[in-house]
Parts: structure tokens; sequence; C-alpha cells
């Protein structure tokens, strides 16, 4: 198939891309290539992509509408992954307008782009923050969200409302996936285990929130990817027993579908710490500091949904993939 990836630098992106590739699908990424962090880590993740045959880049802005159309009106995709937003929970309280522009402006012309080149479908990246100040445990897709403490968690949480609506009104089959966590080997510098890892190696204390209570559901990026793929694969169909009496937030009379995508297993915060010790051979100094602004104690999924429809079935466990990324970091930075 020809696939667009928005997004395709980042993290998800470039691994998706190379899973792709590796199949025989063609992929058109396309990536602003902004400087939210280090951008020739970014560069270094393409230059995986692009000696393959089947892969083409475009460097544009989803949120530059005729660059977006020109690219799709070229490429004539027949599936489209949205992965390029305004990343960061605590980014957006900070910066909030560019989270408006990626996340809505960006999203938006995606949607367009879908609905005039007829796209067969349409999945795009949601986020567990979704869930806000909701308690239960574990989070899932049949849970009201309707109280996001971030202004990301708002933009994603509007990315599933405009994506329902075009599959209600021009029958475009959309599949959002609420990503848990993503870590490993390629992974995002301004997340706990790179800053992590960097800190520890440099000597230097690092800042553990919440006083390391926190729990979180990390999972390693191939898991992501396998479910990404999955849900690709499966084009959504109007769901026969909704029912609009008592209406079900993940399924619709509409092709559309929302999933949780995590390891389902929680890990305390303290533990992910003790791992990336072992695997780095040296302790980390501990600054502990009150819940960020924007910030969860603790998050969940339940993906009983995916595994149903797609037999997603998360395997790698965070001593396994702590240990997969601390290999890649030595290597790639020569730490």
């Amino acid at each position: 198939m020809r696939i667009l990836i928005t997004g395709a630098a980042g993290f998800i992106g470039a691994s998706l891309g190379l899973r792709l590739l590796a199949r025989g699908d063609t992929v058109l990424g396309v990536d602003n290539l902004n400087d939210y962090y280090d951008v020739s880590l970014k560069q270094a993740r393409l230059d995986r992509l692009t000696p393959h045959p089947a892969f083409r880049f475009a460097k544009l802005d989803i949120a530059d509408r005729p660059a977006l159309e020109h690219a799709c009106k070229v490429f004539r995709p027949e599936r489209v992954v949205n992965l390029a937003a305004q990343a960061g929970v605590r980014y957006s309280i900070e910066n909030p307008y560019a989270y408006v522009q990626s996340n809505l402006v960006g999203f938006i012309n995606v949607l367009e782009c879908c609905r005039h080149g007829r796209v067969g479908h349409l999945v795009y990246a949601s986020s567990s923050s979704v869930y806000g100040a909701n308690r239960k445990l574990p989070f899932s897709v049949k849970d009201p969200v309707d109280h996001p403490v971030s202004l990301y968690a708002a933009t994603k949480k509007a990315n599933e409302l405009m994506a329902h609506t075009y599959s209600h009104l021009y029958g475009l089959p959309t599949t959002g996936l609420r990503f848990f966590t993503v870590y490993g080997p390629w992974g995002r510098p301004d997340m706990a285990l790179f800053l992590f890892t960097k800190k520890i190696l440099a000597g230097e204390p690092i800042d553990v929130f919440n006083h390391g209570h926190h729990s979180r559901d990390f999972t390693y990026i191939d898991d992501i990817v396998e479910g990404v793929i999955r849900t690709l694969d499966r084009v959504p169909a109007p769901d026969p027993a909704y029912d609009p009496l008592h209406p079900d937030s993940a399924t619709s009379s509409a092709p559309y579908r929302v999933y949780n995508i995590g390891n389902s297993h929680p890990v305390a915060l303290s533990h992910y710490i003790e791992v990336l010790e072992a695997c780095l051979g040296r302790k980390a100094q501990q600054n502990l500091l009150p819940l960020q602004p924007g910030d969860v104690p603790d998050t969940a999924a339940d993906v009983t949904e995916l595994t149903h429809d797609t037999g997603y079935r998360p395997d790698t466990t965070v001593e396994t993939g702590i240990r997969r990324f601390v290999e890649w970091y030595r290597a790639y930075y020569g730490a």
C-alpha cells in the first residue's frame, strides 16, 4: 500500500516507517523537523529510512494546508498515519499556541486531505493523557474523558471528536490510538528515561516528581509499532451493536474506533529507576519534587478491545526494554 506517515522523523513515526518498508509498503514521510528537541536526532532517524527505494520524504508542516494538500495529491495515499503533533504535557502550559497550530489546525488539514483523497483509513495518535483527572484504574476506552488537566490532553480529545465527525459525515474510517508512555531506543530526549540516563551518566541529580510515587504503563516501542500496524490493517466499520440510547465512546454507528495501546502492566517509577540504575551500573542522585502541573499520578491501560479486535499482546518487560535503550544510548552517544 501507499502509506503517508506524518511526524515521520519522530520516535514512533520513524520506527513505524521501517516496519512498513520492510513488509513492502511504499511510504511518504512528512515532518517539519522543528527544534522542540534535538533536530540531529530526528535527522538520524530519517537517515535510517531514506536509503530505502520505497521511501520518500517531504519537509513540511501539517499546519501548512497548501503544502500538505500538494503532497497528498501527488502521492495519493491509500492509508494515513497521523503522528505529527506538538508533544509534551508540561510544554503545553508554556506554549499553548504551538499545540493549537499542530494538533488542531494540522489535524483538520489531515482530515480534509483524507476526505478529498478518498483515503481508505486514517489512524491517528491520541494519548493516555485524555483520561486527565480520572482515577479509576485501569483506564478503559469506555470511560468518559471530560476532565483533561493539560491543553495537550484537550487537543488530543478534540482530535477524537473531530475524527468522529468526519467518520459520521463522510464515511472516513478513522482509528484513534491512546498511547501510554512509549519508551525505547531512538526515543525522545524530553522524556524521563532519556533525561535520567543522560544525568546519571554525567553524575548529575535527576528530578523525580511526585516524590517518586508515580506509576506508569511504560510501553516499549516495538510493541507500540506492532499495535499501530495491526490497527492500520483493520479498517473499522460501523458497530452493529452500537446503541444510541446507551452510547459507547469507543465505537459508533460510523466507521470509527478508539483504542488504548499500552503494556497493561503499570510499573512504579521507583522500580523503573532501579532497573535503569542496574543497567547503567550507577546509582542515581534523586531530587524529589512535588507533582507537576498537568501531570497525573498513575496510568494503566485496559487493552481489552485492542486485543479482542487485533490480537495485540505486548510482551516486552521494562527490564528488557530499558536494557535495550541503554545499549542504544551508549552506542549512539559513545557514552
